[in-house]
């Protein structure tokens, strides 16, 4: 597979999904059509922007592909129109932060491989990628941002990027390695919500 296919496609993909999440977070705080479309854009294409000034692609690539845009308002717009549906899921924001925060973390990761850094650094850029759009769109409802929080979040997406550097030494194929990849970060995350696993707090008041 060529690679640059493979990360566009999980990249829209992960686009999408953190564009339902905004654009849900969007309707959760009562933000009128226009709102949903900002929230819902700045979830979907901050962290893959972010990804690609480091790396110095530039232009970024949501902006110079005018696919990641019509992705990001799809998303708004069935966020929007298909909001009961959305909330049949009970926890909508979160399944869908879980899943962009894997298939982020994968692209991110993979992507810094390509452009030939370190492995840790590669796992480290797959972790900004994928928390980068959850982060402004909570900041844009003035909320803490989930990975400041107590819940696991951040390391969901420190074990998703975690495999693609496995697989990559490994020598494992693209799609697999994406699968589980994607499939570890959604796991941890969702799993940590359940069970209301945390990362330490300081003991001190």
């Amino acid at each position: 597979m060529d690679l640059s296919l493979y990360i566009t496609g999980v990249d829209l993909l992960g686009t999408f999904a953190f564009g339902l999440s905004g654009g849900t977070v969007a309707i959760r705080h009562r933000l009128d059509i226009f709102g949903v479309i900002v929230l819902a854009v700045a979830a979907a294409l901050a962290g893959g922007m972010l990804r690609d000034m480091l790396l110095g692609a530039t232009p970024v690539v949501a902006l110079a592909d005018e696919r990641y845009t019509l992705v990001a308002l799809a998303a708004a717009l069935v966020a929007f129109f298909f909001k009961p549906l959305i909330s049949g899921l009970g926890k909508p924001v979160m399944v869908f932060d879980a899943l962009g925060l894997g298939l982020f973390a994968v692209t991110g990761c993979r992507k810094g491989l390509e452009y030939g850094l370190d492995p840790v650094v590669s796992v480290l850029l797959g972790v900004l990628t994928a928390v980068g759009g959850g982060l402004v769109r909570d900041l844009l409802v003035t909320e803490i941002p989930r990975v400041l929080r107590e819940e696991i979040y951040a390391l969901a997406a420190f074990v998703g990027a975690t495999v693609v550097v496995v697989g990559e030494y490994l020598d494992l194929a693209d799609w697999l390695v994406t699968l589980v990849g994607v499939s570890a970060a959604f796991s941890v995350r969702v799993i940590s919500v359940i069970y209301g696993w945390s990362a330490p707090r300081s003991p001190w008041p």
